[in-house]
């Protein structure tokens, strides 16, 4: 049985107080932890063993596996993956996909490190678990076991809302460890600024990639139980750090606080600092258009003053960055190219 968005939030609402797996759930009280990616010294670390709701965090196992399988030739990058009911139901953020037809293995890892997609990942992992995603969401967890996260336990392949579904920054940050040393001939896609799809121009929400030099990825997540979540990895000179912020009150504050917590640990390995590229709120205000809506409750849950800091919105923002390179079945273009071919009366195809 389905539930509507908001009495799936009431329930895991419910579940947060009921329950021995989500008591330590504390929205604004921030659980973070740095990593030398190469090394994997620990640089810093604030309740990093706390379990915490992953929300769309979960799609980097998600990514792990697809890369995992990929690296294995058990899958191909141009295959097919079809799109089920149960799939195309998921709440947003989504591609928008329509069961019965399909999408390239591609398509579903830019559609999950772009717009945080839940059906394209509820998609790939029906694919990867034979068509079952609660059998993926327990090779998931144990993945996560071979990898030793071992406060972590997986219940879908999206991140949204399940009482069972938890981890911990530490558990999240040898993760992205992984990501980057395990597969590191995949990781470009972290950086993807955009991507089309179907026409649609889907843009990367990560703020990180447009805020803090050397970020070069890896995810935001989002739900009204977890707070704001991210993993951010970024590069200056020769050292690379993975950092982990959990339960953020705003997008702004996540923001700042992952800035902080990467300064202090680039910082400790004498990398000089640098300073922001631009200006961040540090309080998320929500938009009057969201107020209007007919939907209501749910996009003022969900929208936010800056659209490029929401990893899980409904709708996607219309201002994009620039698309610098291709790949087998996505067209990157520049935005101005885009904006020429509008004056020119011309369609960009994806």
């Amino acid at each position: 049985m389905r539930f509507p968005f908001r009495k799936a939030l009431l329930l895991c609402t419910i579940a947060a107080v009921g329950t021995g797996t989500a008591k330590a759930q504390y929205v604004g009280h921030v659980s973070s932890f740095v990593m030398d990616a190469k090394t994997g010294q620990v640089l810093s670390q604030t309740d990093a063993d706390l379990q915490r709701y992953p929300a769309s965090l979960t799609k980097l196992m998600t990514l792990y596996l697809t890369f995992r399988a990929l690296s294995a030739q058990q899958i191909s990058l141009d295959q097919q993956v079809p799109v089920s009911i149960h799939a195309s139901l998921q709440e947003p953020s989504k591609l928008g996909l329509v069961p019965g037809t399909r999408l390239t293995v591609e398509q579903g890892i830019l559609g999950l490190v772009t717009k945080s997609a839940n059906d394209a990942a509820c998609a790939l992992g029906e694919f990867l678990g034979g068509g079952d995603e609660v059998r993926f969401a327990q090779l998931m967890t144990q993945q996560a076991r071979a990898l030793g996260m071992s406060n972590t336990t997986f219940r879908n392949a999206s991140g949204l809302p399940d009482p069972d579904q938890v981890t911990t920054a530490r558990d999240l940050g040898v993760l992205a460890q992984h990501l980057i040393t395990d597969f590191p001939q995949y990781y470009h896609y972290f950086n993807v600024p955009s991507f089309y799809f179907h026409r649609r121009l889907v843009p990367n929400h990560d703020p990180m990639l447009k805020l803090y030099a050397g970020a070069d990825g890896l995810k935001t997540g989002y739900t009204v139980v977890a707070g704001r979540n991210l993993v951010t990895s970024a590069q200056r000179g020769n050292v690379r750090l993975v950092g982990v912020v959990l339960g953020s009150s705003s997008n702004g504050q996540r923001s700042l606080q992952m800035a902080s917590i990467l300064d202090k640990g680039f910082a400790s390995e004498g990398v000089a600092p640098q300073p922001l590229l631009h200006p961040v709120a540090p309080r998320t205000v929500l938009m009057a258009s969201a107020r209007r809506s007919r939907r209501g409750q749910h996009q003022m849950l969900l929208a936010a003053a800056r659209p490029m800091e929401v990893a899980d919105a409904p709708t996607a923002p219309r201002r994009y960055g620039h698309l610098v390179h291709h790949t087998a079945s996505v067209r990157m273009v520049s935005v101005r190219h885009v904006a020429t071919r509008r004056r020119a009366g011309h369609h960009s195809r994806g």
